[in-house]
Parts: C-alpha cells; structure tokens; sequence
C-alpha cells in the first residue's frame, strides 16, 4: 500500500520559526567564539545572511499554507503580520533604516512559533486539515 506524504504547514512553520530563532541566537556566539580582525567581526558573512532569507521563504510558505487551512481570520491576519514583522527586522538588518536591538527579530519569530502551534490546535479540533 503506497502512503501519500502529507506535510503540516504548521509543522513546517513551528520548525522553521524555531530554527529561524536558534539560529539568531547561535550567530553572536559564532562571531564572538571566532577569533578574528577588526573587518570580519563587522558583520557576517553573505552565506551565513543568506540563511536569514532561505528561513524567510519557508516561513512565508508556512503562513501562507496555514492561513488557507483554518477558520480564524484572526489568525490569519496574526500570522502575516508577524510575517511581516519578521521580513521588515530582517530588511533593516541588511539596510539600516532604523536602530533597531538586535533581539527585536527574537519576537516575531516566537510569536510565528506560538501562532502555529494555536493553529495547529485549533485545526486539530476543528478537523481543518487539509
């Protein structure tokens, strides 16, 4: 018997937010782990950035996956704000619009977190899946 391969959107945006949040707690770390000069500790490298954006991609997937499959237009409005929330922190990373804390990314990313597991809940009552 052939088992067709279903894949959550939640799962994928639970996972990806958290490894999105991991891995912008592991980059000071890195860099201050790293011995190196005064040019390499100014920022990152392009590889290591490029992380931020392939996260970003996913997470969009995600939400845009979600919000197809539940009931609540709250959530559904929850869950691309903070998307956007997440994509503006990460465009002033690379532009330097505004002063920004370097944990304000860490809030988004836990709010994706939390929004994907209230969905995935409330779909799981409310036999949403698709």
């Amino acid at each position: 018997m052939i088992r067709k391969l279903t894949i959550d959107s939640n799962n994928i945006g639970i996972i990806s937010s958290s490894l999105c949040f991991v891995h912008c707690l592991a980059t000071p770390f890195i860099f201050i782990a790293k011995t190196c000069t005064v040019t390499c500790c100014e920022s990152s490298p392009i590889w290591w950035r490029l992380i931020d954006l392939l996260f970003l991609l996913i997470s969009f997937y995600a939400v845009y996956s979600a919000s197809k499959i539940t009931n609540k237009i709250w959530i559904k409005i929850a869950l691309y704000l903070t998307w956007i929330v997440l994509l503006a922190i990460i465009l002033n990373e690379y532009l330097h619009f505004i002063p920004l804390f370097e944990e304000a990314i860490y809030f988004p990313s836990i709010l994706l977190i939390g929004l994907h597991f209230h969905n995935k809940k409330h779909c799981k009552d409310d036999n949403c899946n698709v």
